[in-house]
């Protein structure tokens, strides 16, 4: 087991990005705890599947980034408090309270009532792309998918839905772009402040005329309970409008290309859509769109596979090596969507498991099989090679295009 820190040179490259579970293979294998020095910051990183569920829930890894330490400053920068400081990035009962409001949003009863309005989305959309026997799919379909479908839950006007969009792929694509360091970090901060500008206006907005949405429900459970502050009120919209599109986007555009690059599954999947619940589980699985889980802090001097970790190390959950380790899945590098449905770690696990899974599951079902359905032929419009991808250092694994042909 490695001792040093593993550089980025080694691990942040076009080729990690493209395909980084040979590196997380030998990772599992030579140093399934070790200290990694990234282009962002210093963490140790777990990727055993054992190590990785027990960390999830380990209360010595603290999930708050906000304490005298100010770690947010060097993951998220210094205009991340206005935002980011919310339930994903606290503990117990911090988390506890935020979460017990924000979760009667997303009641299994509640999310099931949207069927037929994702349903119509994903079809509006394919309407515009079938006739043209081409498309970008994750500009058409992909990243407009969950976009309109978080902010109709929030209350977003359909007005407002492209600039804020354009703002969180601002935020989403950060590095990919070839301004330089100092110009993208000016872009970001300024996508960050028009975004908590536009998300304390719509709040204000709701206040004085409410509608049935998540964030005058937010509103409405704050002033009856004073449960919530102004501020959350801010953060716990952007929590939602964020979480609610970025992964789903990126996993719809992970799983299209797994399907295509994979064409006995993509027959089988054509041949039998009553696979699509656990083929989302298994595509999940197979490349999932969030590879570490958000930032932890060791709270106290920590042992995981006979490695000390430091009080005050930041810590990183590898949840996509996880979900390809031999020692808890057989073959795990062979996509089979009739795999027996196993407890992967795409969601999470613990007190921060994934608050939207079912709208998820839900997006993902449904858009899938629209695609499978109504866009016959479908194949990459490049080789998988030039696929562009997010940088290797972004905290999300997704594609930045998704060119495609089919038959229209």
């Amino acid at each position: 087991m490695t001792d040093q820190p593993v550089p980025a040179s080694e691990l942040y490259t076009d080729e990690f990005a493209a395909n980084p579970y040979p590196s997380f293979a030998r990772l599992r294998a030579d140093a399934p705890v070790c200290p990694v020095s990234s282009p962002r910051f210093d963490q140790y990183l777990i990727t055993r599947y054992d190590d990785a569920r027990a960390a999830l829930v380990d209360p010595r890894l603290s999930k708050d980034l906000y304490g005298p330490e100010q770690y947010y400053l060097k993951i998220f920068g210094p205009n991340s408090e206005a935002l980011n400081r919310n339930m994903l990035n606290a503990d117990p009962p911090e988390h506890t309270r935020l979460r017990r409001m924000i979760s009667q949003a997303f009641a299994p009863r509640r999310i099931e009532a949207l069927r037929p309005r994702v349903a119509q989305i994903v079809d509006d959309l394919l309407d515009k792309i079938v006739p043209r026997g081409e498309s970008d799919l994750m500009r058409d379909f992909a990243i407009p998918l969950p976009m309109i479908v978080i902010s109709e839950l929030l209350g977003i006007p359909p007005a407002d839905h492209d600039r804020v969009l354009d703002w969180t792929q601002v935020i989403r694509t950060s590095g990919s772009s070839r301004r330089s360091p100092q110009e993208e970090r000016a872009a970001v901060q300024e996508a960050q402040l028009r975004l908590h500008h536009y998300l304390a206006g719509l709040v204000a907005a709701k206040r004085e005329q409410p509608a049935d949405d998540i964030v005058s429900a937010l509103i409405d459970a704050c002033d009856q309970e004073g449960k919530l502050s102004e501020a959350e009120l801010v953060t716990t919209t952007f929590l939602l409008l964020f979480a609610g599109h970025q992964t789903t986007a990126d996993f719809l555009g992970n799983a299209v290309v797994a399907l295509l690059t994979h064409p006995d599954q993509l027959d089988l999947l054509r041949d039998r859509p009553e696979l699509l619940p656990s083929a989302v589980e298994e595509l999940l699985r197979f490349d999932g769109p969030l590879p570490v889980a958000s930032p932890r802090i060791a709270t106290e001097d920590l042992e995981y596979q006979g490695r000390r970790i430091p009080a005050g190390s930041l810590v990183g959950v590898v949840i996509n090596a996880a979900n390809h380790d031999p020692g808890h899945f057989v073959d795990p590098d062979r996509l089979d969507l009739r795999r027996v449905r196993g407890p992967h770690l795409g969601f999470g696990y613990g007190v921060h498991y994934c608050l939207g899974v079912s709208l998820a599951r839900m997006e993902a079902r449904i858009g899938i099989g629209a695609l499978l359905r109504r866009l016959p032929g479908l194949r990459l419009g490049v080789p998988v090679d030039e696929l562009r991808r997010l940088p290797a250092a972004s905290p999300f694994r997704g594609l930045l295009e998704l060119p495609v042909t089919f038959t229209a």
